[in-house]
């Protein structure tokens, strides 16, 4: 290995250590808050490009798909009248929903019909945005005071559910969407595309963002107060369930724009989003899923492990990252060992 591989095993180990890591703070939230690993995080991610391209014109996208409305539309559509059934017996919520719902039919049959590319963008976004938060209210919510591992069990089957549509919604073919900065810029010997600037730009801003939100907004240190304690915030107060409906949609939201500003460089589809997710998790468990600064770092282990993974035993890479899984879980598992014979 001489100093230029090193310099692009770098760079490639920065840019996937950054999508990484904004999906690790996604998970790290919504399970300091609701304690649910949010195994279709990575759905999310891919979801919000895929619609974008049902907006884009036929010369860009190369596809003749004006005036089709995405099925995401239609499942987060599904997904708020079937949260409005349930929450009937509040009116103004219900109605609230039932209205939601029509919005988001009206937005993606709007960005159907032919928008500029900066609008289309926006509305991918706000289509899907709202598939997160119903998510817990519908999957999650009933299962008041379970277990992680239920909460695990769910989450997977909902990962499962989410992946097999999106291979309804979108087809198993992966698509090439236009970049919002084009061209390479040159550093050191490593050209590395602008758009990834953009990615860089956005984790700066949302880890600058939660720090903001967790420390000087209520609504930031309600989230904290459920993290730590539920029974106390309650009284308190705090409800869980709106708690539990702001992380979700902080998680949705960071998933989705980092899947639109990620989409130029991969070429997304249906079947993306499970690796991304889970090499997230990865990232979040390496930071104990309590750790904000951890997670990030966690991060950017797993993006260098990758990398170099990729250029030793390419055929590999992916067991290579799993396995750093190893070690963390048979640390946490003797320090739990200790604190019981200490009990």
């Amino acid at each position: 290995m001489d100093w230029t591989i090193l310099s692009f095993l770098t760079a490639d180990a920065l840019q996937n250590g950054t999508i990484y890591a904004l999906l690790a703070l996604s998970l790290v939230l919504v399970f300091a808050v609701t304690r649910v690993i949010l195994v279709p995080l990575g759905e999310f991610l891919v979801y919000a490009p895929l619609t974008y391209v049902w907006f884009l014109p036929a010369e860009v996208s190369g596809l003749n798909l004006q005036g089709q409305i995405p099925g995401t539309a239609w499942l987060a559509a599904a997904m708020l009248l079937w949260w409005a059934i349930l929450d009937r017996t509040n009116l103004r919520r219900a109605g609230l929903l039932a209205l939601s719902a029509l919005g988001v039919l009206g937005l993606a049959w709007w960005g159907a019909q032919g928008v500029p590319l900066w609008l289309g963008w926006l509305l991918a976004i706000l289509v899907v945005l709202p598939i997160g938060p119903a998510s817990y209210r519908l999957f999650f919510e009933p299962a008041k005071n379970a277990s992680v591992l239920t909460y695990l069990i769910i989450a997977v089957g909902l990962h499962f559910a989410f992946m097999g549509l999106g291979l309804v919604f979108f087809g198993p073919e992966q698509f090439r969407l236009p970049a919002i900065l084009g061209g390479q810029t040159t550093i050191g010997l490593v050209p590395v595309n602008n758009q990834a600037f953009l990615v860089y730009g956005f984790a700066l801003l949302a880890m600058v963002g939660l720090y903001l939100f967790f420390t000087r907004s209520i609504y930031g240190k309600a989230l904290r107060a459920c993290a730590v304690n539920r029974y106390g915030a309650r009284l308190l107060g705090i409800s869980p369930s709106q708690a539990g409906y702001v992380s979700f949609g902080i998680a949705t939201l960071i998933a989705c724009v980092s899947g639109m500003l990620l989409a130029p460089l991969i070429s997304p589809a249906y079947f993306q989003g499970f690796l991304l997710g889970l090499k997230g998790f990865v990232a979040g468990i390496l930071g104990g899923l309590i750790s904000y600064p951890l997670a990030v770092v966690g991060a950017l282990l797993v993006g260098a492990m990758e990398s170099w993974a990729s250029f030793q035993a390419s055929a590999y890479k992916d067991a290579i990252v799993f396995a750093l899984l190893l070690p963390i879980l048979l640390w946490r598992s003797l320090q739990s060992q200790e604190l019981g014979e200490e009990d």
